[in-house]
């Protein structure tokens, strides 16, 4: 006789659906996505600065960067990783220390960078490893983003439908989904206005100290951020 009776083979896909998420959860889980999304935040202003820096293309490679680091913060709650910081002072603290270094970085180059609006002289742009890498490494470095979806994430989730970590992975995808269609809609408005700064040293000096002074403040509320 082959394995599994009548029954099992009818329950099997049963089971597979309780760790599927409702209709209904998916639909407000994303709505609240879209809206956390666009509220202000180190991540928006970030891609907001690099696209108006270097245009709509590298400033979705910076998107791509960021939603990147969210399947890893994503992963991390899923499998408990993200309860480390939550218990560990000395593990936050490292890692927003490592983040708000980085955003310190970012403002030294963008003080440093000098205008200029001959094309035939204008420094190269960021190669888009690159962007996406710094996407990467802003989003893996704050520690609050493995908090909020500590917090934020178990909400949506129930023993009852099965899988907790399945569920917490589709709430992940669903997440990454909502950032994608608010931070590449900010990449594309705000390289648009970047490509007429190109055209202007004023102003590409003027967006240049702002983009600094920007990431000045962003490391220094990270490194400042209490759990």
């Amino acid at each position: 006789m082959r394995g599994g009776s009548h029954d099992d083979r009818k329950a099997y896909p049963a089971l597979l659906f309780t760790t599927m998420l409702t209709f209904e959860i998916a639909l407000s889980f994303f709505g609240i996505a879209l809206l956390l999304a666009l509220a202000p935040g180190p991540d928006n202003v970030f891609v907001l600065m690099q696209s108006a820096m270097w245009g709509r293309k590298p400033g979705m490679q910076v998107v791509l960067g960021l939603c990147t680091g969210l399947v890893g913060h994503t992963v991390a709650v899923a499998v408990g990783l993200a309860a480390l910081f939550a218990a560990s002072a000395t593990a936050f603290t490292a890692l927003k220390l490592v983040g708000a270094a980085y955003l310190v970085y970012l403002a030294w180059e963008a003080f440093r960078a000098r205008a200029n609006t001959e094309q035939s002289a204008k420094p190269p742009r960021q190669s888009g490893a690159t962007l996406y890498r710094r996407g990467i490494i802003m989003n893996l470095t704050n520690p609050k983003v493995s908090l909020f979806f500590l917090a934020f994430l178990p909400q949506f989730t129930s023993p009852a439908r099965g899988s907790v970590a399945l569920q917490t992975l589709s709430l992940g995808v669903l997440f990454i989904l909502a950032t994608l269609i608010v931070f590449g809609g900010i990449a594309f408005f705000s390289g648009a206005f970047g490509e007429q700064i190109q055209r202007s040293a004023k102003a590409q000096r003027l967006l240049n100290g702002f983009a600094g002074t920007v990431f000045l403040g962003l490391a220094a509320k990270l490194a400042l951020a209490g759990r």
